[in-house]
């Protein structure tokens, strides 16, 4: 059924810049890897300071063929409720590895503060951002491969459990 959805919108604008490579079926699967692999890497993007989560996300599912929607979904981790503690956690994670004082600032949206305020805690917030990406991308993809394991071994078990036992051959 999806197959069939994304064949009739290959040739759509939208899509066509991507050509075939849309419709490829790694994107859309549901298998282990594909799922554990997008949910880690969609953490680690979400740590980009920068508005290109989603232009991220895509480029990355499109290039390594992991699970596009669970890619998206997983950069929306951060988001306007979570922007400010996430990032100002990695800023201070940044001002630790650097050995740094973590230094008090008010944020303004300006382009005067962009200008003079963010000029001495730009390295440690970006080394704090690079920390966690990688940090999270890991550690997300991990936890979610044993959570899955956990999954399918207590499913197996649980199927195997009340199945009556073999009759031998004779």
């Amino acid at each position: 059924m999806l197959a069939h959805w994304m064949e009739a919108r290959r040739g759509r604008w939208y899509l066509r810049m991507f050509g075939a490579r849309v419709t490829d079926p790694l994107l859309w699967s549901l298998n282990r890897h594909s799922i554990t692999t997008a949910f880690g890497a969609g953490l680690a993007i979400a740590f980009i300071p920068l508005p290109v989560h989603t232009i991220g996300a895509v480029l990355a599912a499109l290039y390594w063929r992991l699970n596009l929607p669970v890619l998206l979904v997983s950069t929306w981790v951060v988001n306007p409720f979570t922007v400010v503690p996430i990032y100002y956690g990695a800023y201070r994670l940044g001002a630790l590895a650097l050995q740094r004082a973590p230094r008090h600032f008010a944020f303004q949206l300006s382009w005067r503060w962009l200008e003079h305020g963010l000029g001495p805690v730009w390295k440690p917030f970006l080394l704090g951002c690079l920390i966690s990406a990688v940090v999270c991308g890991l550690l997300g993809r991990w936890g979610l491969e044993l959570v899955w394991r956990s999954a399918v071994r207590r499913q197996f078990r649980l199927r195997h459990r009340g199945a009556p036992a073999a009759k031998a051959p004779r």
